[in-house]
């Protein structure tokens, strides 16, 4: 795909606000990198980077080129088709912050770009290289049911995009990658709570292959949480993202036969089985997951597959595929009619809503005072 570097990997990080900022102090301190750069238009954020770091402060991504191997681009959202874009057609390979794209068809775009210049486009969908994913995925086989929630409070960060772009993304890669099937179905319904875009969504996926995902993601929540349950036809797994922990269930044969039948047992049998069920029936079993930083794993497989010419755990096609699937659940969180009538609520604006009178960007959803409900609209 690209010849061998024998040097150090000369490498910038495009955008340092909150996650480019960690970008760029990890890749510092990595051998195989040497990081010549950090590029923000605002100056407070290039100069505190390049104090942290060494690097060149940069004002104009533009001034990269003939400088740098590779970018990490990790500026809004909207801007990713123009910079990755530009980095790709000045040769440098990209690995671009999820998601890849606002859309499917500026994703395929950036793929299509990396593969004429025969250039590295990597994705960061961070979770793929997540301890405990990765040990859980490799004891997984044939997926069948997946159960993913995944909330946090407000930032006020990437505000340019819905929480289906923002969060739930990391999910939908996650599934994508295990249950290795197009999707073929969604359904979906989303409410806005604190401006324009949806802030929370469940999400239901159904795949070629039988499977079915059903996803949650809100960043309005007092309560965090970044899990994931997996069903196969011989057990299940559950994946804690937040803690990199994940315990394997693992049901008896003769569980797996059918032959269990708790009519057979006595009172006190029951008891003690119930008391004893994930190590008799259900065999738990914690997964051993090595201690790493994830994003560290990263950027070391992002520059592996530069000096290699392999391609990388998350490669443009993948991340292509995930924004092409949020935006089929963002198609259907738009079209949900919460009153099942038509000419009522819909879409993500509608919910929540105080009954109050038509004020401001406010607009009645009917014509009765006593029944008025209120909606909000963007803009």
């Amino acid at each position: 795909m690209t010849s061998k570097l024998t040097n150090k990997l000369r490498l910038a990080v495009v955008g340092v606000g909150h996650l480019g900022r960690i970008h760029a102090r990890l890749a510092a301190d990595l051998e195989e990198v040497e990081l010549v750069a950090v590029v923000d238009p605002f100056e407070e954020n290039r100069e505190t980077s390049s104090k942290e770091t060494g690097a060149k402060p940069l004002a104009d991504y533009r001034d990269l080129f003939g400088e740098v191997d590779a970018a990490v681009v990790a500026t809004p959202t909207f801007t990713h088709r123009e910079v990755a874009g530009d980095l790709l057609r000045g040769g440098i390979h990209t690995l671009v912050e999820k998601p890849l794209a606002p859309t499917a068809s500026e994703s395929e775009e950036l793929v299509q770009l990396a593969k004429a210049n025969q250039l590295i486009l990597q994705v960061g969908h961070v979770e793929r290289f997540n301890p405990a994913y990765e040990a859980a995925q490799q004891r997984l086989s044939d997926p069948k049911f997946i159960q993913a929630s995944r909330q946090s409070s407000y930032t006020f960060r990437s505000t340019d995009v819905g929480v289906v772009l923002d969060l739930m993304i990391h999910d939908i890669d996650a599934a994508l990658a295990l249950v290795r099937s197009p999707v073929v179905k969604t359904e979906a319904l989303g409410i806005s709570v604190m401006g324009d875009h949806e802030d929370m969504v469940n999400a239901r996926l159904q795949f070629a292959c039988g499977a079915v995902a059903n996803l949650t993601a809100s960043r309005v929540s007092y309560q965090p949480q970044r899990t994931m349950q997996v069903f196969t036809s011989r057990g299940f797994a559950s994946i804690d993202f937040a803690t990199r922990s994940a315990t394997i269930v693992d049901p008896t044969e003769g569980i797996l036969r059918r032959e269990f039948n708790g009519a057979d047992y006595s009172p006190q049998e029951k008891q003690q089985l119930h008391q004893n069920l994930f190590e008799e029936l259900l065999v738990k079993e914690p997964v051993e997951a090595p201690e790493c930083n994830a994003i560290v794993e990263e950027l070391r497989d992002f520059a592996g597959a530069i000096t290699s010419g392999e391609a990388p755990r998350v490669t443009g096609a993948d991340g292509r595929d995930a924004v092409a699937v949020a935006s089929m659940i963002l198609d259907q969180v738009a079209e949900h009619a919460w009153d099942g009538t038509e000419g009522g609520r819909i879409g993500p604006l509608a919910m929540p809503a105080l009954p109050l009178p038509i004020a401001g960007s406010f607009e009645a959803a009917t014509e009765d005072v006593e029944d008025t409900v209120i909606y909000r609209q963007a803009g």
